[in-house]
């Protein structure tokens, strides 16, 4: 089931997600490249993965239609946003990319992810899958684009969470998704 997710809310911060914005906040500040910052920001996020009081009960509700999507936080100059996206058994994204750097942890269960190679292909383009990927919970990535293309699911029994991290405001935008692929795909890995 490929779907969008729900209408974003915007949530109250525990005093242990405060303190993981400050961390992040500094790292941002540094003004460095966004790979470098990228970097930073997952070594701030990793011991924060999995403790019980990083968010609130509310925070970790899903949706039985579609991943959900809560911000954690949005800093007011627009440099990052924290986001706890929330996934049923089943659920995923299209395949798609970013707007800006993203860092993620998964708070819990596990997320799957394949990334996408885009191949010219004459007058047009096809996506090549390049790799599977399966993060267990507490593992952290980054990327920042281009070359960022996936797609995400969760291909477990329970409920998975995780955490991103982005160098843009999703408040605002609502999203962190800069464009959706539906192109040709070679998938067999």
């Amino acid at each position: 089931m490929t779907t969008t997710p729900t209408e974003p809310t915007v949530s109250r911060v525990t005093a242990r997600l405060g303190a993981f914005v400050d961390g992040v906040r500094e790292a941002v500040g540094r003004g460095l490249p966004p790979d470098v910052t990228a970097y930073l920001v997952g070594e701030r996020l990793a011991p924060f993965l999995g403790a019980a009081d990083l968010l609130t009960p509310e925070q970790r509700e899903g949706d039985p239609d579609c991943y959900r999507q809560h911000i954690l936080h949005a800093e007011p100059d627009g440099s990052f946003s924290i986001v706890a996206l929330v996934w049923l058994p089943g659920q995923r994204t299209s395949i798609h990319d970013h707007v800006s750097w993203c860092v993620t942890g998964v708070h819990e269960g596990e997320e799957h992810e394949r990334r996408y190679r885009l191949v010219p292909d004459g007058l047009s383009s096809r996506l090549v899958a390049e790799k599977d990927v399966v993060n267990p919970q507490g593992s952290v990535c980054g990327f920042a684009p281009p070359g960022d293309i996936h797609r995400v699911w969760n291909a477990c029994e329970g409920t998975a969470i995780s955490i991103h991290v982005y160098g843009a405001d999703i408040a605002r935008l609502g999203s962190s998704v800069r464009r959706v692929y539906e192109l040709p795909t070679e998938d067999e890995l």
